[in-house]
């Protein structure tokens, strides 16, 4: 592709950061004005947002199902960042990310401005993201996380880890699975796929110059969080998600004996 004709692609994309940051400083404004977080705010825009930065990368969202009404823990399979364009565009959504996120140039500031909990180490921390989580669920606000933890290909699907439903066991909220995926021309995208070495400019890049992709967004019958152990609960997520795509599910035994295998050829 030339030069040009990325260069007129990559401009609605701009302009989608742009009206991020005009959304971002809206909202830095009213809750330093009002001393409140503006939550809802926050989600309502964030929302708008993703949708015009999901036109602009050619992101076609394919939505299967409908989200419940209420308050829900959302899980899905985990393959890109672009997951996250489309999820946030179906309705106002907080999500859960990696403390590295929080740091990075302008990205950082957007996510932190866009009402996002970051994962942090330490038993201390991990404590008061779950009081935090609590809190926001107690409020009303849904949230969305990725319970793989990384991504993959698509391919496959990891072991949902539960360590981040005790909020919604003890709020009785129940659980959104969502399985996605993505595809061009009729067949499996895996190009979509964020892992590896990939890095975020040479990423986008691609998507520019292969037209963007379609994400198949799947809602799955939601779960109750009561009277099931968190294991349990991400264990059933991650049954669901899997049948829907398909894909057979990687168990914790079959990872460890993966890591193992390669340790030994190491």
């Amino acid at each position: 592709m030339s030069r040009l004709r990325l260069g007129l692609r990559l401009l609605p994309v701009l302009a989608a950061l742009l009206l991020g940051a005009l959304f971002a400083l809206g909202v830095a404004l009213a809750t330093t004005l009002s001393r409140r977080p503006c939550l809802g705010v926050r989600q309502r825009l964030t929302r708008r947002f993703f949708r015009v930065l999901a036109a602009a990368l050619r992101l076609r969202l394919e939505v299967r199902g409908a989200p419940a009404a209420g308050t829900h823990l959302w899980l899905a399979n985990h393959v890109s960042w672009l997951d996250i364009i489309g999820i946030g565009s179906l309705q106002p959504l907080s999500f859960l990310s990696k403390a590295e996120v929080a740091s990075w140039p302008f990205a950082g500031w957007l996510t932190r401005q866009a009402g996002t909990l970051f994962i942090q180490r330490g038993a201390e921390r991990g404590e008061a993201l779950g009081d935090a989580l609590t809190a926001r669920l107690t409020q009303g606000f849904s949230l969305v996380l990725f319970p793989e933890g990384t991504t993959t290909d698509g391919s496959q699907l990891k072991t949902f880890h539960g360590r981040l439903l005790s909020p919604a066991i003890a709020t009785g909220t129940p659980l959104q699975p969502v399985a996605l995926s993505y595809w061009r021309d009729g067949l499996p995208d895996r190009e979509a796929a964020f892992i590896g070495d990939d890095d975020l400019v040479s990423h986008l890049r691609r998507l520019l110059e292969r037209g963007g992709t379609t994400l198949r967004l799947e809602l799955l019958p939601p779960l109750p969080s009561g009277g099931q152990p968190r294991q349990v609960l991400a264990g059933q997520c991650q049954a669901a998600i899997a049948a829907c795509l398909g894909i057979q599910p990687v168990s914790r035994a079959a990872a460890r004996s993966a890591a193992a295998k390669a340790c030994s050829c190491g």
